[in-house]
């Protein structure tokens, strides 16, 4: 199969990448480029077929010419950076997305998986049962917002020929090329290894569903070669039942890997309400060959363990190199970005 892999270059991208080549498909990558320089050579890059450097809202039918499959990760990638500017989050997550799918169905693409997120969930009412597919959207961001959005449009599109598949993912954690220590796992570790405090920026309540990048891409994997009636227009709830943990309990599972760190629960909502667990009953049942295999706990290990071989101190685990804000941030101040995250000239 030929397949288009938008965001490539991002976190997620280089796993998706390793695993559909390691099943023998041939891989065409896109990406803006945002992160380019945020990249750890040691971990390796597995090299895609063809490759474009193109913003998503670019996208014309030359990079679509005999591709087979859209799995489309490309986009402002978590609540904070969505909400630096909520009318960009849509025009590139939302507008950009939509108008790919639209154009893939006209140029005969079969198969378009969306990279949906858990966060559409949101402030759930009731976490004493895990929130299965049929659960009510509650989005509390740009970001979440978008994802709602693109499943509603993009799933209008779906006929025989055309078969979007909805990937909901929960939280992702896990080593990357491109890492990152924005997301909560990672964010922790980062912390108790670089400090010896484990900060907890709320009361610790909230649920999340965690997720490994590389079960992430073993799912898209299975959602690209399985038959279209089993996936066509549905989505899947991705993650393992094991991995729905409160954040004071993740912050336990730190501790116990960095014996010398204290938790510190500061109380703090910082303006995201979010609290959800997760039913994954739909993939593991439905979705043909989907095993996930990466719990929290060998997941803290591994980037605690690439903490310490790479001596990563405070300074290098707060830079741009791993927030995905600072680094946008950054282009723009120095001018390689404008007000609408486009490169200012040719790269």
């Amino acid at each position: 199969m030929r397949v288009l892999v938008t965001g490539h270059l991002g976190y997620v991208g280089p796993s998706v990448v390793a695993c559909l080549k390691e099943a023998g498909h041939h891989v065409t990558g896109l990406d803006a480029g945002y992160f380019s320089d945020c990249v750890d050579p040691t971990l390796g890059l597995t090299d895609v077929d063809t490759e474009f450097r193109i913003d998503i809202r670019d996208i014309g039918v030359q990079v679509l010419d005999r591709i087979d499959a859209i799995v489309h990760l490309g986009g402002l990638s978590n609540d904070p950076l969505g909400q630096l500017d909520p009318d960009l989050t849509t025009a590139i997550n939302h507008s950009a997305t939509v108008r790919l799918a639209r154009l893939a169905k006209d140029v005969g693409v079969g198969r378009f998986v969306f990279a949906s997120s858990c966060s559409l969930y949101g402030a759930s009412v009731d976490t004493s049962r895990p929130l299965d597919e049929t659960a009510s959207m509650r989005p509390v961001s740009a970001y979440a917002l978008s994802k709602v959005a693109c499943e509603r449009d993009v799933g209008a599109l779906a006929q025989r020929a055309f078969s979007p598949v909805f990937l909901r993912f929960a939280t992702a954690f896990g080593l990357s090329p491109r890492m990152r220590f924005d997301l909560v796992l990672a964010n922790l570790t980062g912390w108790a290894r670089t400090t010896g405090k484990i900060k907890v920026m709320s009361d610790g309540t909230p649920w999340r569903p965690l997720v490994h990048v590389k079960d992430m891409a073993l799912a898209i994997s299975c959602a690209l070669e399985a038959p279209s009636d089993a996936v066509s227009g549905r989505a899947f709830n991705i993650g393992r039942p094991e991995n729905n943990v409160q954040i004071c309990d993740l912050a336990e599972m730190v501790r116990r890997q960095i014996p010398a760190s204290r938790i510190e629960i500061t109380g703090e909502t910082g303006g995201d309400p979010r609290s959800y667990r997760v039913d994954f009953t739909r993939a593991l049942r439905e979705l043909p060959g989907f095993r996930p295999s990466w719990s929290i706990e060998r997941g803290c290990e591994e980037v605690d363990r690439w903490i310490v071989d790479r001596n990563i101190d405070l300074q290098q685990f707060q830079s741009r190199s791993y927030i995905r804000l600072k680094q946008l941030q950054h282009l723009k101040e120095v001018g390689v970005l404008d007000g609408q995250l486009r490169f200012r000239s040719e790269r």
